[in-house]
């Protein structure tokens, strides 16, 4: 009579998934909670005690892990020499193995969780029996995932067993899933330790969705979940309507809600190929929307637009006259959704910016690596190092203008310039090679409005040209770094045409 070990802590379907069984004349090991479910439902069960002649000791902690219950599971059918030592130690064979682990990644997503909590709930036994049943699945079956069991009972009922071909499908998933599994416990526990520079590092992501394409239509791709991904991020977004993010849009998104995420006050972010093309802020979500519109008419066509406020009908009349792939918002009020969602083809995405200000650690990969950092989120605000280096002294308006450049620049691909005023971008000039080239797009964008206004730069000006081109367009202030060997040259060359400028001492390159 072949035997199935269930173990599991999510008990969803586990006793219609084991009455299968029984009617395949499978008998039943199990223990603590999950043979209490089953004895409840009228399961014959064995208890692992029953098996092990030990009983269940330390709070749980230890009661599979024993010979008898791996033995079963490792022995290998086909070894004369296994099945001797099976026979000899009065080991039966577990041919079925139905086994979910402790809830680690529910526990640690609690806020109040304790490391005393988080601990208890590391499963020990249950990837160990896992483990052992997938590493043997040329006879043994291994279910590690309740959309299974509905196969696994077909095939039973079919021909009498799985086949191999479904046993091996079924033991990659369980490594897959015990590998996800230990590469939070390892991430918690670096964390808990304080580790910033471990000497190797194990991250895990889930499949939220096949995409259609990739970056280019003959690239094939798929978008992967952090399990632990904070609540505001495009993972976590709610699509309210639209057909499925492209590879594309999930890109652009990022970028947008990244932006969206420096301001408190009601902001429109408009992005094309993840460059900002017009942020605008006001008193209402409708002004800072017309504010984004006005800065670059012509590249929201087509674009994305994040809001921090909810979409009004006011708002989505505007909004509706555009071609655009994606809306971003809070929320969006029924006559903002009823009119937008009119238009079969655009997506309309509900996220919750209560988390906006959570920031982490970034991954980028690398031909044969990958890279991690910080995800470049500071405090501007604050301007602890900002510091006046010229004779000209900025006015509170043009400190509030350079404050809303500076926050923009930053998510601009280097090397990166934006013109603007206190209440929107007018020019932006991104991915250039040199920096006047940059300043150039910036102020033509800007289209005669750089007078009076000011300009923002990622890094430092390697010469005094692109203070000179500045001034001679109307620029009167400008925010950078610093740090160039020769800034004093720029300051002199702002000194000449009476501009005020700011050095920041933190650098913002996006590449």
């Amino acid at each position: 009579m072949k035997r199935a070990l269930i173990s599991v802590s999510d008990k969803t379907n586990i006793v219609e998934f084991a009455q299968a069984l029984v009617k395949q004349r499978v008998e039943i090991i199990s223990t603590g909670g999950t043979k209490k479910v089953l004895d409840e439902a009228g399961i014959p069960t064995i208890s692992i005690e029953e098996v092990t002649g030990f009983p269940e000791m330390m709070d749980g902690r230890v009661k599979t892990l024993h010979p008898l219950i791996h033995g079963g599971l490792l022995g290998r059918r086909d070894l004369d020499s296994h099945l001797d030592a099976m026979k000899e130690h009065n080991i039966q064979p577990i041919d079925f193995v139905c086994v979910n682990l402790y809830p680690f990644k529910e526990t640690i997503s609690r806020t109040d969780v304790t490391p005393e909590e988080a601990i208890e709930q590391i499963d020990i036994g249950g990837p160990s029996m896992l483990r052992s049943g997938a590493k043997n699945f040329a006879s043994v079956t291994v279910v590690v995932d309740a959309a299974d069991y509905t196969k696994v009972i077909e095939e039973l009922q079919t021909n009498g067993q799985t086949s191999l071909e479904t046993r091996k499908a079924l033991a990659a998933k369980v490594f897959r899933h015990t590998a996800s599994y230990d590469a939070l416990i390892a991430d918690y526990l670096t964390e808990l330790s304080g580790e910033e520079d471990a000497e190797s590092v194990t991250v895990t992501y889930n499949k939220k969705q096949s995409l259609r394409y990739g970056e280019n239509s003959h690239q094939s791709a798929v978008f992967y979940e952090d399990p632990m991904a904070s609540g505001f991020s495009i993972a976590k977004a709610t699509q309210l309507h639209g057909k499925e993010l492209s590879y594309n849009n999930i890109k652009d998104a990022d970028a947008a809600i990244r932006m969206a995420r420096e301001f408190d006050e009601p902001v429109a972010v408009a992005v094309k190929h993840m460059n900002p093309c017009g942020i605008g802020i006001g008193e209402t979500i409708e002004e800072a929307f017309n504010r984004a519109y006005e800065a670059d008419s012509i590249s929201i066509f087509g674009g994305i637009v994040v809001l921090n406020r909810e979409v009004s009908l006011a708002v989505a009349e505007k909004l509706h006259k555009i071609f655009l792939e994606i809306v971003i918002a809070p929320s969006f009020s029924k006559e903002a959704f009823d009119l937008l969602s009119s238009k079969k083809n655009i997506r309309l995405l509900e996220l919750d910016f209560s988390k906006a200000a959570e920031a982490g650690k970034e991954m980028v990969s690398v031909l044969g690596g990958l890279l991690i950092q910080d995800q470049d989120w500071i405090a501007e605000s604050d301007k602890p190092e900002w510091k006046v280096v010229t004779e000209t002294k900025p006015t509170d308006e043009q400190i509030k203008a350079l404050a809303l450049n500076w926050k923009v620049v930053k998510h601009v691909k280097s090397n990166a310039i934006v013109v603007g005023n206190t209440t929107q971008t007018l020019g932006i000039g991104a991915g250039q090679m040199n920096r006047i080239g940059a300043v150039k797009i910036a102020i033509e964008q800007a289209e005669g409005q750089a007078e009076g206004a000011v300009l923002a730069s990622d890094a430092f000006f390697p010469m005094d040209d692109s203070v000179e081109y500045a001034a001679k367009h109307g620029i009167k202030a400008i925010i950078q770094p610093g740090g160039s060997i020769k800034d004093q040259a720029s300051i002199d060359k702002a000194n000449e045409y009476g501009i005020a400028m700011v050095f920041t001492a933190t650098r913002h390159f996006r590449h």
